[in-house]
């Protein structure tokens, strides 16, 4: 069975793959590549859906117990919770930048893409440097 420190750096793999198709994205949209840009969001919102789904699933049915070492550590903890305090917002706007992209809502997806934009930047930098995928604390 998995460790939780097994699915961190799952996780950690993830979010990278997925941020480097985010910049692509944003590399075809400077490009002036609009669809090419709303395919490449299109397949950062299904992988990124996906492996949520896939955590939530793991956690919360299949090894409820998965990430309790977090609990029994402070640091874990307040890191555990600058992390989500980046990603619940930004998992809940995907869809919504996803349907604004989709039905040319161009005002408001901008609007929502700048906040997006900074609260993704939060998860990947408390993602990938802030939990640490040991269950013993190496933070900053």
């Amino acid at each position: 069975m998995l460790t939780g420190p097994e699915v961190i750096i799952a996780l950690k793999v993830a979010v990278s793959a997925v941020t480097l198709l985010f910049l692509c994205s944003l590399l075809a949209l400077l490009a002036g590549r609009y669809h090419l840009h709303g395919r490449i969001n299109f397949a950062f919102f299904v992988l990124t859906t996906v492996a949520l789904m896939g955590l939530e699933l793991v956690a919360r049915f299949l090894d409820p117990a998965l990430f309790n070492y977090f609990e029994s550590q402070p640091e874990l903890k307040r890191a555990l919770s600058t992390h989500l305090c980046f990603s619940v917002p930004a998992a809940t706007l995907m869809p919504v930048m996803l349907l604004t992209g989709l039905t040319h809502r161009r005002r408001v997806h901008l609007c929502l893409a700048v906040l997006f934009g900074m609260l993704w930047t939060g998860t990947v930098i408390t993602g990938l440097f802030y939990l640490p995928h040991t269950s013993s604390p190496v933070l900053p």
